[in-house]
Parts: structure tokens; C-alpha cells; sequence
């Protein structure tokens, strides 16, 4: 028998220490602990009819957050990207046109996954902090006439909130299914699945939800599950391949489950009592909440002379704020000083607001993908930064905004600012 060439880690002989922090960036939010003891319950197997009960109570729960009655309605087991393409792949094949709304990084990241399966991708590029209006997307249907057009209705990395409303019936005038990433909006803002027509919606556990990451809603409409059940090829991931997973969830109708792969019940039991306190505020509670608190924010940093990256108010997402750097500042050192000195976590830009230049008459953008397009060469213009703040399900409160604005003030006073 020969000897063991790999000790044990010394490190693994220390016990876990896990600090407690403010999360109070664009996710994961903190995790209440009524949704941490959820999730601490015995580990029962995954096939076991008590874990059909959770997930039945889940798919219940699913429907009523994203308001539809839809029966293929479920949680994928891993985050907002599994959801993501879960819905690509099942709906999309080779050769098939798909038109994507890049208003940030979920965009990117969405036509990249449409392209690796071999579609022809299309994007219609929205301006940093701005959005796409349905004249527009029309004209792109229009053209493109895509089996798939991809909106996401609140995006993180820019913290636009895009409007919804029409654009269903657009993409259903061209034959066309909706699907819309709602990961950073959904219970901080008005969401119709149904009545706005769209065909596949998915979100993930570790925003609004305040369960751990881990777990992703989803739901297809009855015209999304049509295009899914009579496709010419298998989708490209087995492990996301809607035939199986419709059958552990109990969404196909049929008598006998049939075992897929090994469901995270843990993380079912977090998401499950997530979902319970989700309904007892209830929907409209937690939009009003989400939006008063985000305006008492968003007067806050105008008091203390910050500026907002969205401009329009209309179009900002009230879960996830993001801020102009106040010029001279390095925003690494703004959120590392406040992590340190206050045990709280903000982030940076990232995506399309990461390497933003204004100018005297418009934007340029140092970034990827076609977003480049929006370069202006004809004034001076200087580089800025910006910040992001979530404050999202529990964390959406009037105290913890006046603990970040306080935190921002202490930052800005301490933190090194260039005059260069």
C-alpha cells in the first residue's frame, strides 16, 4: 500500500470563521436569520415525497412572485447564469436569430451564450444608463425577425430599470418569444408575467429573495413550452434540458418522477421559507417598500452633492443604485476604506459601467462588444467611475440607507483625491 503523498490541509484543522457584514452591494444581500434556520433542517433525499411537497410549495411560491399561472414554473438548482441558460438552451437552436437589448453586462453575457450555441445574434445597443424604447425594438423585430428577443428589465450593472410594457405584444406580432432577466428586479419592482405577455421570465435566490445563492425561478409560458417540445435537436446541456427538469418538478403531469440529478434540498428549504416571507409582506408591500426607500437614497446622495448614473428617474432600478464617483476619486480605494472601516460592502462598476468618459455633448464607452460604438471623438472629455449600492429585500430599510450615506460621507473625507 503505498504512503499518502498529500497531507491533510492544516488550514481545514482550524475551525470556519465567517465574519458578519452589511451587504449592501448589488448581491448577495444579507440572509435573515428565519431563512438560515430554514435552511439548517435535516438533509432528506432528494427524491423523497416530503422534498416533492417543498418544491410544490417553491412552484407556488415562483407563480406568485412573477404573477403567472403558468405549469411549467420551477427553480433551476444554481444561480441567475443557470437560469439564463436554461432558457437559451431550451428554446434556441443552431441557426436560429436572436435579438439581444444590451443596456448592460446581462446582455453581453446573454448574446455570448446565444452565439457559443451557434445563433445569429443581433443587439440593439442602449445608451450607458439609458434604455431601448419599444419604436425601436419594433424596427429591430422588424429586421431581424428573431425567434428570441432578451431584455433585462433590471440590470445590476448599470441600474436601469428598462421599461416592459408593449414589448410583449411587439415580439408576439413577429412571432417571436419574450424572455426578460428580472435577477435584480423582481420584487423590488412591478412585474406581470402574464398580463405583459412575456415567455420566459427567471430571477435568482440571492437579491430581493434574501435566500442564498444557489437557486433560480423560472418559468416558461405555454407558447415558450410549444417552441421547447417540438424542437429538431436535444438542447446542447443535459443537466438544463427542460424535458428532464419538467419532470422532477412536476410540471409534465406525469404519475412517476423520474430521478435527473440530486435537487439541492438545503438550498429548497431556504428558497421555500424565502418565498413565505416574501408573501406575508406581499408583492405591493415590497414594491412600495423597495421604491420609497430607493428615493430617500437617491435625495440623500443629491443632498451631499453625488451624482446619479441614471439619470431619468423613471428608468432607475430601486434595488440596485449606482453613483458617479465624485471626480478624483479611485472607487477601489472609496469601497475597500468603507469595508474596513465599516464593515460594509458597496461595489464598483461593472460591464458597460466600468470605463465610462463623459463629455461636454455625450458618452463614451471604453468597453466591449458593440457598446463601443458610442465613441465621440469630437470634444475633450474625461474619465469617471462609478459606484453601485443594493439595498434589496431586508436590506431595503430607510436605517441602512442612512448607514451608507454615512459611510460615503466618512470615505469621501478620508479616501485620497487627485487634482490631476
Amino acid at each position: 500500500m503505498p504512503s499518502l503523498s498529500v497531507p491533510a490541509p492544516r488550514c481545514l484543522q482550524k475551525p470556519l470563521v465567517v465574519p458578519h457584514r452589511h451587504m449592501f452591494g448589488p448581491g448577495p444581500s444579507n440572509v435573515p436569520p428565519r431563512i438560515l434556520e430554514a435552511g439548517a433542517n435535516p438533509v432528506i433525499g432528494h427524491m423523497h415525497p416530503e422534498i416533492f411537497e417543498i418544491m410544490s410549495d417553491i412552484k407556488s411560491g415562483i407563480q406568485y412572485m412573477f404573477q403567472t399561472q403558468n405549469k411549467m414554473t420551477l427553480a433551476v438548482s444554481g444561480t441567475g447564469h443557470t437560469a439564463m441558460e436554461c432558457a437559451i438552451f431550451n428554446t434556441v437552436e443552431p441557426g436560429d436569430s436572436v435579438l439581444v437589448v444590451v443596456n448592460g453586462i446581462w446582455g453581453e453575457r446573454a448574446a455570448e451564450m446565444a452565439e457559443r450555441i451557434g445563433a445569429k445574434v443581433n443587439t440593439i445597443v442602449a445608451p450607458p444608463g439609458g434604455y431601448i424604447t419599444n419604436a425601436d425594438i419594433e424596427k429591430a423585430l422588424s429586421k431581424h425577425r428573431p425567434a428570441l428577443f432578451f431584455l433585462a428589465h433590471g440590470e445590476s450593472s448599470t441600474g436601469v430599470l428598462h421599461p416592459l410594457d408593449g414589448i410583449g405584444q411587439l415580439c408576439h406580432k413577429y412571432n417571436c418569444l419574450f424572455l426578460v432577466d428580472s435577477v435584480a428586479s423582481i420584487g423590488g419592482s412591478p412585474l406581470y408575467m402574464d398580463q405583459q405577455e412575456i415567455d420566459i421570465l427567471y430571477s435568482g435566490s440571492q437579491k430581493v429573495l434574501n435566500a442564498p445563492p444557489g437557486t433560480a425561478p423560472i418559468s416558461f409560458s405555454e407558447r415558450a413550452c410549444q417552441k421547447v417540445f417540438n424542437r429538431r435537436t436535444k438542447p446542447v446541456s443535459f443537466f438544463l434540458d427542460l424535458n428532464w427538469l419538467a419532470n422532477y418538478w412536476g410540471c409534465d403531469g406525469k404519475p412517476t418522477r423520474v430521478y435527473h440529478h440530486t435537487g439541492p434540498v438545503t438550498a429548497f428549504y431556504s428558497l421555500r421559507e424565502s418565498l413565505a416571507v416574501f408573501a406575508e409582506e406581499g408583492l405591493e408591500n415590497s414594491w412600495e417598500r423597495h421604491q420609497t426607500v430607493a428615493e430617500y437614497f437617491h435625495a440623500g446622495l443629491e443632498s451631499m452633492g453625488l451624482k446619479l448614473f441614471v439619470k431619468e428617474k423613471q428608468a432607475r432600478l430601486p434595488t440596485v443604485t449606482t453613483i458617479v464617483a465624485p471626480y478624483g476619486y479611485d472607487w477601489k480605494e472609496i469601497t475597500s476604506y468603507i469595508m474596513k472601516t465599516h464593515n460594509l460592502e458597496i461595489s464598483g462598476g461593472l460591464g458597460p459601467s466600468v470605463g465610462l468618459v463623459r463629455e461636454a455633448t455625450g458618452w463614451w464607452f471604453s468597453g466591449n462588444l458593440s457598446v463601443s460604438a458610442y465613441v465621440n471623438f469630437t470634444c475633450c472629455f474625461w474619465s469617471f467611475q462609478v459606484l453601485r449600492v443594493g439595498l434589496m429585500g431586508c436590506n431595503s430599510t430607510k436605517a441602512n440607507v442612512d448607514m451608507v450615506l454615512a459611510a460615503l460621507r466618512d470615505a469621501l473625507k478620508h479616501c485620497h483625491r487627485s487634482k490631476v
